[in-house]
């Protein structure tokens, strides 16, 4: 069993964190799928979009991802998951949706916990320093380590 992700976000996250996962993982193109709300786009619109990308996964259970809680994004959400075959969970990130994706298979609330440590465990503050055992490069602007 594969449990599609529907992620539900202000324009232009929610394609921008599907294309993200497709650049890591792009076999599960037909298991993620995104819907960028415009401002000003009636809500209605908006879900109507959103029923229809469900069916299009025709996936046995749905985690629908949102960015902002209480904002249009997340309200059209909860009009369109049933608790039971689809669940919401909001505060999307990319840590977040990359360990969904790698527990697609799981039970839909397995999924869900998985979604919550994921996207909180990768919330961290990270040292601007070098660790101790390093020394710090001066910084040369013409250095291409990630050269495309």
């Amino acid at each position: 069993m594969t449990i599609g992700i529907l992620i539900i976000a202000h324009a232009p996250l929610a394609s921008a964190l599907r294309a993200c996962v497709l650049h890591v993982f792009p076999d599960v193109e037909q298991n993620l799928v995104a819907l960028d709300v415009r401002a000003n786009e009636p809500p209605s619109d908006t879900l109507d979009i959103a029923r229809t990308m469900v069916e299009q996964l025709d996936a046995p259970a749905v985690l629908v991802l949102t960015d902002v809680f209480g904002a249009t994004p997340c309200n059209v959400a909860q009009q369109l998951v049933d608790g039971v075959h689809s669940k919401l969970v909001a505060g999307v990130n990319l840590p977040m949706l990359l360990r969904t994706i790698n527990y697609r298979h799981e039970s839909l609330d397995l999924l869900v916990a998985r979604a919550l440590a994921g996207g909180a465990q990768c919330i961290m503050q990270v040292a601007v320093s070098a660790p101790l055992n390093q020394t710090k490069k001066p910084h040369d602007p013409n250095h291409r380590d990630h050269s495309q």
